[in-house]
């Protein structure tokens, strides 16, 4: 098993933040959209959920509800429209190759532009993060609000 790390970078205003949280080598390059989009999942649930979180003190119940609305498909794919202007061109080809795959399911509760949009999205965000590109995940997160 390996073991757990942290990579802790100080930023220009003295804070510290960590950019991964297991020692293994991993390179998103190489990794399908849909592997990308599984990690990318769950990196833009949890800056939702810290979004959700920082922004007041609430009931778990009323917290999940607000991130629920803010990471559906129809909302990431709304998110995912907002931040396409300012992708590089790395960037977007990996939003293109997560939209183009082809998922062995299809949404019950969901559009299937938005769901592939939403896919997309995710797999930019997992190959972002499998990157350590914290300060990038950051910017593109904070432009995708509305």
């Amino acid at each position: 098993m390996s073991a757990v790390w942290s990579l802790i970078l100080s930023t220009d205003d003295g804070r510290f933040v960590r950019m991964r949280f297991i020692d293994k080598e991993c390179d998103p390059r190489v990794l399908s959209p849909l592997t990308l989009a599984f990690v990318g999942d769950a990196v833009f649930e949890l800056m939702v959920r810290e979004s959700v979180v920082c922004t007041a003190n609430q009931p778990a119940g009323k917290l999940h509800s607000l991130s629920v609305k803010m990471v559906k498909a129809s909302a990431q794919a709304s998110a995912a429209k907002r931040i396409l202007p300012l992708l590089t061109e790395s960037e977007l080809s990996v939003y293109k190759r997560g939209r183009n795959a082809h998922p062995s399911h299809t949404p019950k509760n969901a559009d299937v532009a938005d769901y592939r949009a939403a896919t997309g999205l995710e797999a930019l965000f997992g190959f972002l993060y499998l990157k350590g590109e914290k300060q990038r995940l950051s910017e593109l997160f904070e432009a995708s609000g509305e």
